[in-house]
């Protein structure tokens, strides 16, 4: 049978309790199980053939959020941890080794490049930081290398890169490729599909969507996952289980609330593009913006994600003066909930991006990022207006 993302996201991996005809997955709150089983004198196994001993290795709860989260990424398997660094520091702990050579784009999450930075003192890689645009990021494939990091939206100026073209250049190559699908979710777009060797997502975002909770998840095949799930045993970093429940909650209206954000965010974009006292705007879905026709490529709706970002004319003290004069909208880092946010990014997401480097990208100190929430749009475009003209 045939399952869209919507129903896969409602019954992807679903539980039955044949006792009581629960259908809900419980919240296992244990921190060991029964080993060994008292009717088979054998270790319990999860599915997947792990063995279920302690929470801090395996828990019933978070494995079946991971059976959903791999089958709307179209991967053969998923792990979960207990926040995004977690999962990108298991992932590169396993897939680096001494003297690789890895490309990162310069405008990548910048707690990706410090963590690459410090493991690479270590290990003795070779780091290429390139420009984010595809162009620039398959010349680099062509001269060499063992592993590329990129996002398929880029964090906070939204360029969007051609995941297709780059992972079949690094089919070519020999080249394992990491995609960060955190703003564009499985909604949108799905990497393992198009050849990429192993998806993240950060689950605080869109994936459980209510800004309350910490998670990151990684979709692979079997083997790879099997691999990173060693290094999440040993650092002690799955997610929790009552997160783990949040989070498979709030997939359930992931489709719904994904198009929502999109739909105002859209609206957004185009009221920005037109207002007096804005600078510049960067979204996919613009007619004006040069990632369009990537955006309708790759993705499977005409949707661009819920992220738009501007920049203030009047440079660091009007961007600051908007952020102080927001009445609803609420000025500090993540996206993806149904509160919209307003996102400094120097001193946040970007913050260890090298001064030269974010000159380069155009992430200044005029720039702002604003996570579009579920609030009727006309609520957010008249906070966004008044902060704006109050500043003048």
């Amino acid at each position: 049978m045939f399952m869209g993302k919507s129903t896969i996201s409602i019954h992807g991996h679903e539980y039955y309790d044949e006792v009581y005809g629960v259908r809900i997955t419980p919240i296992f709150l244990t921190s060991m199980f029964e080993q060994p089983d008292r009717r088979t004198g054998e270790t319990r196994v999860v599915e997947g053939g792990r063995e279920l001993k302690y929470s801090r290795e395996e828990n019933p709860t978070t494995r079946y959020l991971e059976k959903v989260i791999a089958r709307l990424e179209e991967g053969e398997d998923a792990i979960a941890f207990n926040s995004g660094m977690g999962a990108i520091t298991a992932t590169l702990l396993s897939e680096l080794q001494q003297g690789m050579k890895v490309i990162i784009p310069m405008e990548s999450y910048s707690g990706t490049i410090a963590l690459l930075n410090s493991i690479s003192e270590k290990m003795n890689l070779k780091i290429e930081k390139i420009f984010p645009e595809t162009e620039d990021i398959l010349e680099a494939i062509n001269g060499g290398a063992d592993l590329l990091i990129i996002e398929t939206i880029t964090n906070p100026t939204l360029r969007v890169i051609d995941i297709r073209e780059v992972a079949k250049a690094c089919s070519d190559s020999n080249t394992k490729v990491i995609v960060d699908n955190t703003f564009a979710t499985p909604i949108l777009y799905s990497p393992l599909s198009e050849g990429a060797s192993i998806v993240l997502e950060s689950a605080t975002k869109y994936l459980a969507g209510h800004n309350d909770v910490i998670g990151g998840v990684v979709s692979s095949n079997r083997q790879k996952i099997s691999s990173i799930w060693e290094w999440r045993k040993l650092t002690g970093t799955i997610m929790q289980p009552f997160e783990a429940f949040l989070v498979q909650r709030g997939l359930k209206t992931l489709s719904i609330r994904f198009e929502a954000h999109s739909k105002s965010a859209m609206a957004v974009a185009e009221f920005l593009q037109e207002h007096p006292k804005i600078e510049d705007v960067y979204y996919p879905g613009l007619s004006s913006s040069p990632y369009k026709n990537k955006a309708d490529k790759l993705f499977k709706k005409k949707l661009y994600g819920g992220v738009v970002s501007f920049k203030v004319k009047g440079g660091r003290s009007s961007a600051l003066s908007v952020l102080r004069r927001l009445k609803m909208i609420v000025p500090s880092p993540s996206f993806g909930g149904p509160e919209s946010l307003l996102t400094y990014p120097v001193i946040s997401a970007s913050k260890y991006i090298p001064p030269e480097d974010r000159d380069r990208l155009g992430i200044s100190d005029n720039l702002l990022r604003l996570s579009v929430g579920l609030e009727d749009v006309e609520d957010i475009i008249e906070d966004l207006d008044k902060a704006l003209r109050s500043g003048a």
